[in-house]
């Protein structure tokens, strides 16, 4: 991986090989960037990552006496201060670099990303009490977080009226159980937004629009050292985005991509469920293929596969 990457799993490709079965083949990364910081990421591991007990699923700084669990190994990490200090001032570092430096980390994943989108919220902030509209889409943006947190992902941006979220899979593909939860929790979702009329006096019951795109992204810190952002970059994300606003063109509720519909016909997807459907999307100079349906179509599919 280069001097600055070590990788931990139970392949004998890695630079830290661990016999434990529990354990992917490739299952988690260390990396130290320029500022002395060691990150630890999962890498799609079947069971995941923990520190302190907590599971990884963004990369996380490690501190001096962290406890990590990779399957049923437990491991402590050890970085005293003043090592992390002597590594900062060998190359070039001090209080001043640390606190507005970028930490390049980035790290080439495949991935899944879903874009929800409330649909007329334009229309509606013209039609409600300003406070009525801060309390409504603030309960919103809470209760999305926690369903996609349920479901084994993070909210990656909070985006005006929509949220993107990201799933990461194994280093060659996608389980088809990850690729379930994504589906479950848009159907969640649909229906949480659906009943916040029944809370706040909204002029019309809520909905939305989701776009989920399968592919690979260089996943790493686009922000600073005071300020982490943690996000994925590329074309994969991107038409997340194209695809969810393609659902206002076909006048459906949920766009897939092309990936994504591969993996979930392993699982019984096909037309019945999702039609095929070529739209153009901005940027885009060709015609893309998305698969797109309507939420009961989704909550029928999974009700038959679950």
């Amino acid at each position: 991986m280069g001097e600055h990457c070590w990788t931990v799993g139970r392949g004998d490709d890695n630079n830290f090989v661990l016999p434990d079965r529990w354990i992917s083949r490739n299952h988690a990364m260390l990396q130290i960037t320029d500022n002395g910081k060691f990150y630890l990421i999962d890498l799609g591991s079947r069971n995941g990552t923990f520190v302190n007990g907590r599971r990884v699923s963004i990369p996380v700084v490690l501190h001096d006496n962290d406890l990590i669990t990779f399957g049923q190994t437990e491991l402590q990490f050890f970085w005293p201060t003043d090592a992390a200090l002597a590594i900062d001032k060998t190359i070039g570092g001090g209080v001043g670099r640390e606190s507005t430096a970028t930490a390049m980390l980035h790290v080439r994943q495949l991935i899944s990303v879903m874009v929800i989108d409330i649909r007329d919220f334009t229309v509606m902030t013209r039609q409600i009490d300003e406070k009525i509209h801060s309390e409504a889409i603030g309960t919103w943006f809470r209760r999305a977080g926690e369903i996609i947190g349920q479901y084994g992902s993070w909210v990656d941006k909070y985006i005006g009226d929509a949220v993107m979220a990201v799933w990461i899979h194994g280093k060659e593909e996608a389980d088809q159980a990850s690729m379930i939860q994504i589906l479950q929790a848009v159907s969640t979702l649909a229906e949480m937004t659906g009943q916040m009329h029944r809370q706040f006096p909204l002029p019309f019951p809520l909905r939305i629009g989701a776009g989920i795109n399968t592919g690979y992204a260089m996943v790493g810190n686009t922000g600073s050292n005071d300020h982490p952002d943690y996000t994925p970059l590329g074309d994969t994300v991107n038409a997340a985005f194209r695809l969810e606003s393609s659902t206002k063109q076909l006048g459906l509720d949920i766009a897939l991509g092309e990936t994504t519909y591969k993996y979930l016909q392993k699982a019984g997807a096909d037309d019945q469920y999702f039609q095929r459907f070529t739209v153009e999307m901005k940027g885009y100079e060709r015609l893309i293929t998305t698969h797109a349906g309507t939420f009961t179509d989704l909550d029928r599919f999974l009700a038959e596969t679950l």
